[in-house]
Formats: structure tokens, C-alpha cells, sequence
């Protein structure tokens, strides 16, 4: 049977988000005791192919919000995040290095909260009859990456490369974002592809094969990112601080709630149950507070980046974090 992708879903999210996106016109009211009128407030939530806000809208965690909220999604971190340099955006979810590569180019961003997700879901994917079996057989061949440099499969090409006593001289490397990488690849005219998930999941259930996967490479750290804009403003501060809260229990909903999440998301997304099943089984298992742990695992990632020249500039992971926002309650 011909299964729907989810392509058609993210080019529609895209063009309602780039429409619908703009900073508040009202700013936020703060009487003598400091307390902000939220009900002033709208927050502008990014997003990465719907897997944010199909989990806050399944377990209905904004109902009764004192503040606004809009959503803009995108099928990658590089748009997303131009969104969120373009003032137009509050929030950016992400893989540990697009927040690098985001941070080192300038992206006025501070990390609010890291997710974890299974590392498995960024790959090094061939066609389903490729000759190509093994890492080392990547010589001389082109590679595209989505969906940018400093993405995470990006660090994955990198580092298996490494392993075999390759580097990234001994390939030809090419960006392109997610859905037009997964057009090509589909089509037969893209041979090696690292991507990450949704795509990956989806290509897999077309036949695409699994050269490597981040398994003890990637960190399987992602982060939530609030634009520092944002974060200076009162108003949106303070529903930060309680929409952090919001997304968090949305996570433990899903967890807690798997099967009937599945239903809510291959509805949305239009994609068969077993693979909307096996993309949220790898993606964004929780939503918690940044560790120093995390800081140490990224920073180690962040230095091997800049070693690669993949940065504009070294990162010093600690210093683009904001502890304040999210903390336990």
C-alpha cells in the first residue's frame, strides 16, 4: 500500500508558520510589585516537523494559559532558527550542534531545557541495493546532510568517518534541506543521505537501508533555546518560566500515554501508525532541566566542531545556557 508522507504536512506547516509569525505588538504590563499582566503576552513557539506541539496539544497542557500562544513550524533547524534571528520566533527546539552552529553564527539564543532522545535516530542512509556496506566504502562518494552545517548528522558523518581513518577531505559533502533531500533520495538521485528523525523513519519504511546510526557517537541531547529578546522581555520571561513547566508534563503524558499518542500523531502528520510509532519511541523521550552533564557531554561537541572549522567560532556551551528559566518544582 502507498503510504503518505509527511512532506505535504511540513510545507504547509512552514508556509501558515512564515504567515503567521511576528513579534507582539502589545508589551507586557509590570506593576509596582513586579508582577507582569500575562494576559498581554504571546509567545511565538518554533518547531521542528510538529513533534513539539502534537505532544503539547495531545495532552492539552496550554489549556487555561494566562498568555497567548502561536506556533511556527519548520522542516529544520536552519529556517528555524533564521526565524528566530529574524525576531519572528521565541522558541527553537534543536539537536545539541544546530544550537552550536546557531550560537557560534550569531543566533541570539540562551538553552531554557534539554531533551533527550535516542541516538539511533540520526543515520547515515543508502539506497536499499547501494554497493555501499560499510563506512570506509563512503570514499570519494558525495554525502548530503540535512539539513545545514552544524546539524547533527553532520557530527555523525564526521565522527564514523574518523572511525574508519577517513575524514570529511575524503568525501564530497553537499547541504540540503529535509524534504527536498528526502524528494531525491526517494527519486534514486541522492546514493548517501544523513538526515535525522522524522526522515529517517520515514525513509527507512520506504526501503532505505542503515549504513550507521549515532549510536555512541551522537549525544542524543537536544535542546529548547529561547531568543535572548525574548528572555529581556518581562512578560514573555515569566511565560517562559511556566510554559517550560507545561512542556515537560506534556513529555510525561506521552510517556504515559504511548498508543493513544500515536493515533494523535499519525493523524496530524498523516503517516502509517507503525512508523509514527517508531519515530516517538526515538525522539524526545523527556524534557527536563540543563545539567552540568549536559553541558560537558556538548561542550566535548562543540570543541570537535571547531576543530572541524564546522563553527564560525569556538562555543563555551555554559555561557549560552539560562538556569533560571526551568528549574524542578
Amino acid at each position: 500500500m502507498k503510504k503518505k508522507l509527511l512532506y505535504p504536512f511540513l510545507v504547509a506547516s512552514m508556509v501558515t508558520a512564515l504567515a503567521g509569525c511576528g513579534q507582539n505588538d502589545q508589551a507586557a504590563e509590570v506593576n509596582a510589585d513586579g508582577e507582569v499582566d500575562l494576559s498581554k503576552v504571546t509567545l511565538v513557539l518554533g518547531d521542528q516537523a510538529g513533534l513539539t506541539k502534537s505532544k503539547v496539544e495531545a495532552s492539552k497542557v496550554l489549556e487555561g494559559t494566562p498568555y497567548k500562544v502561536e506556533w511556527a513550524s519548520f522542516q529544520g533547524a536552519a529556517p528555524l532558527f533564521e526565524a528566530v534571528k529574524a525576531g519572528s520566533v521565541d522558541t527553537a527546539p534543536a539537536g545539541d550542534t544546530p544550537v552550536l552552529a546557531a550560537a557560534a553564527s550569531g543566533v541570539p539564543i540562551k538553552i531554557i531545557a534539554s531533551s533527550v532522545s535516542a541516538a539511533e535516530s540520526v543515520t547515515i542512509l543508502v539506497q536499499k541495493d547501494s554497493p555501499i556496506k560499510d563506512v570506509e566504502d563512503l570514499k570519494g562518494k558525495d554525502i548530503v546532510i540535512s539539513s545545514a552545517k552544524g546539524s547533527v548528522s553532520q557530527y555523525l558523518v564526521i565522527e564514523a568517518l574518523k572511525e574508519v581513518g577517513l575524514t570529511t577531505k575524503d568525501v564530497n559533502i553537499k547541504f540540503v534541506l529535509p524534504t527536498d533531500a528526502a524528494a531525491a533520495f526517494k527519486s534514486g538521485d541522492i546514493e548517501v543521505w544523513a538526515t535525522f528523525d522524522p526522515y529517517t523513519t520515514i525513509a527507512e519504511d520506504d526501503g532505505a537501508r542503515v549504513l550507521k546510526d549515532g549510536k555512541g557517537i551522537n549525544s542524543g541531547i537536544g535542546f529548547i533555546t529561547a531568543s535572548e529578546e525574548a528572555l529581556e522581555d518581562p512578560g514573555k520571561r515569566a511565560a517562559l518560566q511556566d510554559v517550560i513547566q507545561r512542556f515537560s508534563k506534556a513529555w510525561d503524558w506521552e510517556q504515559d500515554n504511548k498508543e493513544e499518542y500515536v493515533k494523535i500523531y499519525s493523524d496530524i502528520t498523516r503517516l502509517p501508525e507503525d512508523v509514527a510509532r517508531e519515530i516517538n519511541n526515538k525522539v524526545n523521550a523527556d524534557v527536563r532541566p540543563v545539567s552540568n552533564e549536559d553541558i560537558e557531554a556538548v561542550q566535548k561537541v562543540a570543541d570537535t566542531f571547531a576543530e572541524e572549522g564546522v563553527l564560525e567560532k569556538p562555543v563555551d556551551v555554559a555561557e549560552i545556557v539560562d538556569k533560571e528559566i526551568f528549574t524542578e518544582e
